[in-house]
């Protein structure tokens, strides 16, 4: 035979009774005493003794008189609510107030007993059933908002990662995206991908100082504010400058900044260009190798508004190739258990331990193999975005 499972061990409740006549409050006292319940009783003759104790010590269940010397009807439990949120509420009423208990009830009491009219058993169900609710209401709405929320960030993420806007099936572009830390809303990385009409294909990532709202908030604005510039025909320095303006005008906080890179292929002349605003340069892969590109560098876009300068960088393309642009988090974790750090050196040794043939598994594979070595000790966001292409 199984052995019988170890009983359930009744929860101890907190009881505070907030009622002005002692004759009534002693008649609770008695009650409670004898309905079996675990429980812990403090006893207030007014709505101002209990809120100032309530506020400073959690209660899981008040009993409340609806006529006190400062306090009467449904205001009374409103009170309670706002002094101790977490409290269930039941209200005490005499023979005559049956519909004071229920407009109680309507302002957010879990339940109301009458007075003369209470036996233990009934008190006992009334305090556990009413504890019991007040979890499960409470419970309700943790859910609601965690979904609000996971919308919300939903809503963020398709800001930050849009899907590419290629026309040609010549270029494919691969990302990945993983915030720095478990089940936080997503950072101020963001990239995107057009292509315009004149067949040019323009990239860019970035990274937001920050973590948190204003940093992702921040990410979506500049990202979707890129794309629509470039589509209308701004480019390099010029639209720097004005990715530049609405940073400054839009962010939360006058220390935030941002990093990115603007790149730009053109195919038929098998050339790329590139603005380095603070950021890394791409890593170029061709023929089996991969390096940074040579660049000039111009300083982040906030540091120094109206007076930053970003230079043009024009390179080569070989005929069939790969571009990698990323942000910090993919090259400042941790190597090992000595605290090194990856870095771009780094980032090449792993590069060159994976096949480049389907830039998806090289990049799982690789960003894998980073998060290992760093076992969770690096807590910056990590974008990817590469561009495969095959010259015609």
């Amino acid at each position: 035979m199984n052995p019988a499972p170890a009983p359930v061990q009744e929860p101890r409740y907190r009881i505070v009774l907030v009622e002005d006549d002692p004759g009534d409050a002693l008649l609770v006292t008695e009650l409670l005493a004898d309905t079996g319940l675990r429980y812990e009783l403090t006893w207030h003759k007014t709505l101002a003794e209990a809120r100032s104790e309530l506020a400073a010590q959690a209660a899981d269940c008040v009993l409340l008189d609806l006529h006190l010397p400062d306090a009467s009807g449904p205001a009374g439990v409103s009170a309670v609510q706002g002094a101790a949120p977490g409290a269930a509420v039941i209200v005490l009423t005499g023979l005559a107030e049956s519909q004071a208990g229920a407009g109680a009830m309507a302002a957010g009491a879990q339940d109301y007993l009458v007075k003369g009219k209470v036996e233990p058993e009934l008190l006992q169900r009334a305090v556990r059933y009413a504890v019991q609710r007040k979890q499960a209401e409470r419970a309700a709405v943790a859910l609601q908002a965690g979904a609000l929320r996971a919308e919300e960030n939903s809503r963020l993420e398709r800001g930050l990662l849009p899907q590419p806007l290629l026309t040609t099936d010549e270029v494919t572009a691969t990302t990945r995206y993983i915030p720095g830390r478990e089940r936080a809303l997503l950072g101020g990385d963001f990239l995107d991908v057009v292509q315009t009409g004149d067949g040019l294909v323009h990239a860019v990532i970035g990274d937001v100082s920050g973590h948190g709202p204003y940093a992702a908030a921040l990410g979506v604005c500049l990202r979707i504010t890129w794309r629509a510039l470039t589509l209308g025909g701004h480019r390099g320095h010029d639209l720097l400058r004005l990715l530049e303006r609405i940073l400054v005008a839009e962010r939360a906080q006058p220390d935030l900044f941002a990093t990115c890179t603007l790149l730009t292929l053109d195919l038929p002349a098998r050339t790329a260009t590139l603005h380095l605003a603070g950021h890394h340069e791409p890593l170029l892969t061709a023929d089996g190798a991969t390096g940074p590109v040579e660049a000039g560098h111009g300083i982040a876009l906030g540091i120094m508004p109206d007076l930053a300068h970003w230079p043009s960088t024009t390179f080569a393309l070989p005929a069939r190739g790969a571009l990698t642009l990323y942000t910090d988090g993919l090259v400042e974790g941790h190597t090992g258990e000595d605290g090194e750090r990856l870095g771009a050196e780094g980032l090449l040794t792993l590069i060159g331990q994976f096949s480049q043939a389907d830039p998806d598994a090289h990049l799982d594979r690789l960003i894998a193999r980073i998060r290992d070595l760093d076992a969770d000790r690096h807590t910056d966001d990590l974008a990817v975005l590469r561009l495969d292409w095959s010259a015609p």
